[in-house]
């Protein structure tokens, strides 16, 4: 399948094939899910109501993590993803709880194998800062969407963008990209994202692509979405007070990512 990607969709493959068999944490399966634990992950505002029977898109979202929450409590779900790993590890998830996941590996800009109005809920985990058309992935989600469906996506801060923890310099946490709509940025991972593992071989950090505030909104308006909840992503607890250049301080200082809440018109 390599071989019909674009640069775009080989980079990532190849990328996510490694993390996977590194063991990052976005590829290890959650295998002692209550279903207390997977309403707190997939739903902690109570935005989707009952779950049983309906047809959830996980897209974008292997590896074990949020499909299998999803089908704890009772939806159909369809896991997209572009690597083969990521893939493996919702089925053997699924098999663990003895559940049924349909998986399909194709791009999240692509979902013309799937019928106009066949989901109620698209859920995508970080993702959408890996392809550089925001707006062409909610054009895509609203076509597969029924109405009144629920769209849920996490992505990038576009104002923080390129930042880590160690880029502090005494003084705080400089920006030094353009705030360009499409603008590519090449970095390498955090520490915490191999937490507890030792990598074997070094892998190419993740290749992201800003996509601008105005962008994110007016791109899913077009689409067709009223915003529901937006919010600031942290990781673990911020603490302002934490020792400059940590994480809690960074995250404190410069939250990471966003996540939105939309519902199709």
């Amino acid at each position: 399948m390599t071989n019909q990607m674009d640069e775009i969709a080989r980079y990532n493959y190849r990328r996510w094939q490694a993390l996977a068999k590194a063991n990052a944490i976005f590829t290890r399966p959650l295998l002692d899910l209550t279903p207390a634990d997977a309403r707190e992950i997939v739903d902690p505002y109570d935005n989707l109501g009952e779950l049983t029977g309906r047809p959830v898109l996980c897209l974008a979202a292997g590896g074990g993590q949020q499909s299998v929450a999803f089908a704890l409590l009772g939806a159909q779900v369809t896991v997209v993803d572009l690597s083969t790993a990521q893939l493996d590890r919702d089925r053997a998830a699924a098999a663990h709880y003895g559940l049924a996941i349909a998986t399909i590996e194709t791009d999240m800009r692509d979902l013309s194998l799937f019928e106009e109005r066949s989901f109620d809920i698209v859920y995508q985990p970080y993702s959408l800062n890996f392809v550089p058309d925001a707006r062409g992935v909610f054009q895509q989600v609203a076509r597969v969407l029924r109405p009144a469906g629920a769209y849920y996506f996490n992505c990038a801060n576009p104002f923080t963008l390129g930042l880590q923890a160690e880029d502090w310099d005494g003084w705080g946490y400089p920006l030094r990209y353009p705030y360009i709509e499409g603008g590519a940025i090449t970095s390498q991972d955090a520490p915490w994202v191999f937490r507890g593992e030792a990598q074997a071989e070094p892998i190419a950090g993740p290749r992201e692509y800003r996509h601008a505030l105005s962008t994110l909104i007016n791109g899913l308006i077009t689409a067709g979405f009223a915003l529901t909840r937006l919010e600031e992503e942290h990781l673990g607890a911020p603490d302002p007070n934490a020792e400059p250049g940590t994480t809690e301080h960074f995250t404190a200082v410069a939250p990471p990512w966003l996540r939105f809440w939309a519902r199709r018109q």
